[in-house]
């Protein structure tokens, strides 16, 4: 007999950091630092529900919820998070599918919104059939897409995994570099981020040409990215990217460093130098560092822009899935 409890946000902390941990946290998007600073920026009007299934005592699962009447969802937005899942211990998914659904019947919820999902994600696999056959409707649909690449063991692979014409590409763009000045990059992992970095970097992105782009930048969001920043480096998952030509930052990345994956969340450049290609080289310049690092992998995440298709980037479906419970 499966029980579940609900779990606070500094709890729900704990159990993330409690050694051997069981749980499949699987994405930096699922982490109690990210749920906490989504949190407080953007749960105001929602009732948070953070629903751990117990097993005599021990948690095999989490689905970190949050309630807006009797419509329940995932804790997250699209707009800040790429995609979204339940926390499950492997062998435990039937499980903890029984007890959560359960639950939230008992508690009246009519309606799961679960968000976008990868197609290896523990709710498309394993969760959303588990309720289907226990007479849930099921409605999933491609919405978007992420890129990823395994990454090779050295530069010279990687660039054998181009194209001919990307690679070319690749490295003519990064002989001119010098032409704009000396040309200096990092991709560091501060303990805390540093407020005159995070003041370059909005407002690097507040200078993109794409007027949707520069107007995302509002200062709900600018507030959002600093406390974020903070929360990952104080657990030692932030990467700032710098490219800098002759001190001063042209192009800058926000990255997270976690299980061996690097995850390229959102990134600036001036347009000024945009006949360097600063932009594009700051993510060519992040790969080739990850590789040096010994990385497994690299996400470019969410979107459709086409550098991440030329970069080697495999595009997977990112899908959004609806369960009715009644």
């Amino acid at each position: 007999m499966y029980n579940v409890t609900l779990e606070s946000l500094s709890s729900l902390a704990a159990l993330w950091k409690d050694r051997p941990n069981p749980l499949n946290w699987a994405s930096p998007f699922v982490l109690p630092p990210w749920l906490a600073t989504w949190w407080q920026h953007f749960g105001a009007g929602s009732q948070p529900h953070i629903a751990a299934v117990r097993d005599d005592g021990r948690v095999i699962g989490v689905a970190p919820l949050k309630l807006d009447g009797r419509t329940a969802s995932i804790i997250g937005s699209k707009d800040v998070c790429d995609y979204v899942d339940f926390v499950v211990a492997p062998g435990r998914e039937d499980d903890f599918s029984t007890g959560l659904l359960n639950e939230l019947r008992g508690r009246g919820i009519e309606r799961l919104d679960l968000g976008l999902l990868r197609p290896d994600s523990f709710v498309l696999t394993r969760f959303a059939p588990f309720a289907e056959q226990r007479g849930c409707r099921v409605v999933a649909k491609a919405e978007d897409v992420t890129y990823e690449m395994e990454l090779p063991p050295d530069w010279e692979a990687y660039l054998q995994l181009l194209n001919t014409k990307q690679r070319h590409e690749v490295r003519r763009k990064l002989r001119r570099l010098p032409e704009g000045g000396q040309a200096d990059f990092t991709l560091q992992t501060p303990e805390a981020a540093p407020p005159q970095l995070m003041d370059a970097f909005v407002n690097l992105f507040s200078l993109a040409r794409d007027e949707a782009k520069a107007a995302f930048m509002t200062p709900a969001m600018d507030a959002f990215f600093r406390s974020l920043a903070q929360a990952m480096a104080a657990e030692g998952l932030l990467r700032l990217g710098v490219l800098q030509l002759d001190g001063q930052p042209v192009a800058m990345v926000i990255c997270f460093d976690y299980n061996g994956v690097i995850y390229l969340y959102n990134s600036g450049f001036d347009p000024q130098h945009e006949w360097l290609s600063v932009g594009l080289l700051s993510k060519v310049l992040s790969i080739k560092q990850s590789i040096e690092e010994g990385k497994r992998r690299f996400e470019f995440l969410k979107g459709h822009e086409v550098y991440k298709h030329h970069l080697g980037g495999r595009e997977l479906p990112l899908t959004q899935c609806d369960i009715t419970l009644a």
